[in-house]
């Protein structure tokens, strides 16, 4: 197990980050209630940290992945979510898979 103390952060903050648009009701950019993509941006964030706690490194593939998704359905006037997950790759060693 590789520790990286700034990474966990990161995806802490990317965590409340979701869960703060969750509470305030955020909708994607159609208009219509962004919970689901919330709650399995949630989930996968979760996930990833597992994962960087027990290999010390965030998978590219997934990172590209997950950040696709959130702007295909992110509203352009909401960019904190885009910001915290800037956040995971300013301090992330990756791998490639």
């Amino acid at each position: 197990m590789i520790r990286n103390p700034e990474l966990e952060s990161a995806f802490d903050a990317a965590i409340t980050q979701a869960q703060d648009c969750l509470k305030a009701g955020m909708t994607t950019a159609t208009g219509e209630s962004a919970r689901p993509q919330l709650e399995e941006l949630e989930r996968e964030l979760r996930s990833e940290r597992q994962h960087v706690i027990e290999s010390g490194v965030v998978d590219q593939a997934w990172f590209q992945k997950t950040l696709r998704a959130l702007v295909d359905w992110l509203p352009d006037t909401e960019m904190t979510l885009i910001a915290a997950l800037g956040r995971i790759a300013r301090a992330r060693p990756t791998t490639t898979t």
